[in-house]
C-alpha cells in the first residue's frame, strides 16, 4: 500500500491529480428510487467523480427499543427514535443493484458505507470499488477488518476520534489488506459550524498516519471544502439532495446540484492554482514585466546636462534601467541629448 495514490474503479487519487469529490445521497431520496436514480444523474451532471450510498437497514444498525441512549436528543433530528430515523433513511438493499446499474451506465463510480458484515456481502456481490467507514462506525474494528479483507481501498471517516482510535483503525485496515487508505478529517455535527473544522488538521492527519487525507464536509455551503483542497486533501465528501425546500432527512445540510458542481468546480480551480514552489515570472506574466516600474528621461536632455531627480524619474513602463540604479546615476552626466519618453540606459550615461 503507497500513501502516493488511491485507486478508485480507474481514477487514481493523491497528490498532483484533481481533487475526488464525492456527492454522499444519504437518504436524500425521501424512499424514492426515482428520486434515488434522479440524484445519482444530479451527481454525474455536477461533475463529481463518484455517488456514494448508505449500506444497512434499522435492524443492522440500531435496535427497536425506546430505551436510554435510543432516542436522539438536540440537534437536527432532536426527539426522534433512532429505529425510526433509520427505517426513514436507508436505502432499500433491493433497490442497490439497480443503482449500481444506473452508475454505471451514464459512467460515473458507485460505492457505500456498510455498517455490518451483510452489507459488505451484498457490495462485494456488486464488485463495489471501494468502501467508506463512517466516522461512528471507526471504532468498529471488526467491520473495518471485514472491509479491508476485500482488498478495495478504504476510506475512512474521523469525526469524534481520537489519536490512539485513528490508529487503531489504520493499524486494522492495513493489517487486513486494504489496498489504499484515505482518512478524512471530519466534525460529526449537522451541520458542523465553520469553528468547529480546524482544518489545519489535515496535513498533520496525513502525516502521522501516512495516508492520504481529505474531507467529509457537513458545513453549510463549499468554503471549507475548497479550503480543505488548499491545505492538501485530496479528496471531498459532501452531502448533496435535488432540493433542500422538498425536504430530505440530511437535507439541511446538503447542497443542490448547482451548488454541487459549484464545488466541483471550485475545488478542481483550487488545486490547480496550488502549482509548485516557484519564484520569477510565470508563462502568464511574462506580458506584465513591460508594465513594471523603471527608469526613463523624464525632461528633454542635452548632452552633458546633469542627471537629476527632476529630469530622471521612476515610472511605468519597464523598459529602461532598474529603479534599484536611480541613486548610482543621479549626479553623472548624460552622455548625449536625450528626448523625455527615453528610456534610461546606461550608454546614456557618461563615463
Amino acid at each position: 500500500m503507497t500513501k502516493d495514490a488511491v485507486k478508485i474503479g480507474d481514477r487514481e487519487i493523491g497528490p498532483g491529480r484533481p481533487p475526488y469529490v464525492v456527492a454522499e445521497m444519504s437518504g436524500n431520496h425521501n424512499g424514492d428510487i426515482g428520486r434515488a436514480i434522479a440524484l445519482i444523474d444530479a451527481a454525474k451532471a455536477s461533475g463529481a467523480d463518484a455517488v456514494k450510498l448508505q449500506t444497512y437497514t434499522a435492524d443492522t444498525i440500531t435496535l427497536d427499543v425506546d430505551g436510554p441512549g435510543f432516542r436522539v436528543e438536540g440537534g437536527l433530528w432532536d426527539g426522534r427514535r433512532l429505529y425510526d430515523l433509520y427505517v426513514e433513511a436507508h436505502t432499500p438493499w433491493a433497490w442497490h443493484e439497480a443503482l449500481f446499474r444506473h452508475a454505471r451506465d451514464i459512467g460515473i463510480q458507485i460505492f457505500s458505507s456498510p455498517f455490518d458484515f451483510t452489507a459488505v456481502d451484498l457490495l462485494e456481490s456488486l464488485d463495489a470499488p471501494a468502501y467508506k467507514i463512517a466516522s461512528f462506525e471507526l471504532v468498529d474494528i471488526p467491520l473495518i477488518r471485514r472491509c479491508a479483507a476485500t482488498g478495495k481501498p478504504l476510506v475512512m471517516s474521523t469525526g469524534l476520534a481520537t489519536e490512539e482510535e485513528i490508529g487503531d483503525a489504520v493499524a486494522a485496515a492495513k493489517d487486513a489488506g486494504a489496498s489504499g487508505l484515505i482518512l478524512l478529517h471530519c466534525t460529526s455535527a449537522y451541520p458542523a459550524p465553520m469553528s468547529s473544522m480546524n482544518l489545519v488538521t489535515l496535513p498533520h492527519l496525513a502525516a502521522k498516519f501516512d495516508v492520504l487525507a481529505g474531507l467529509s464536509d457537513h458545513t453549510m455551503g463549499t468554503a471549507a471544502s475548497v479550503a480543505a483542497v488548499a491545505l492538501g486533501a485530496c479528496f471531498i465528501e459532501k452531502h448533496f439532495c435535488l432540493s433542500r425546500a422538498e425536504g430530505g432527512v440530511d437535507s439541511a445540510f446538503s447542497l443542490e446540484p448547482d451548488e454541487l458542481a459549484r464545488l466541483v468546480a471550485d475545488c478542481r480551480a483550487a488545486a490547480e492554482a496550488l502549482g509548485e514552489i516557484r519564484y520569477g515570472p510565470t508563462p502568464a506574466e511574462i506580458s506584465s514585466r513591460d508594465h513594471r516600474r523603471s527608469l526613463y528621461i523624464a525632461e528633454d536632455l542635452a548632452a552633458g546636462e546633469v542627471l537629476t531627480a527632476q529630469n530622471v524619474r521612476s515610472v511605468r513602463p519597464g523598459f529602461g534601467m532598474a529603479p534599484k540604479h536611480l541613486d548610482a546615476v543621479l549626479g553623472k552626466r548624460a552622455s548625449r541629448a536625450a528626448p523625455k519618453e527615453t528610456p534610461l540606459a546606461w550608454d546614456l550615461i557618461a563615463d
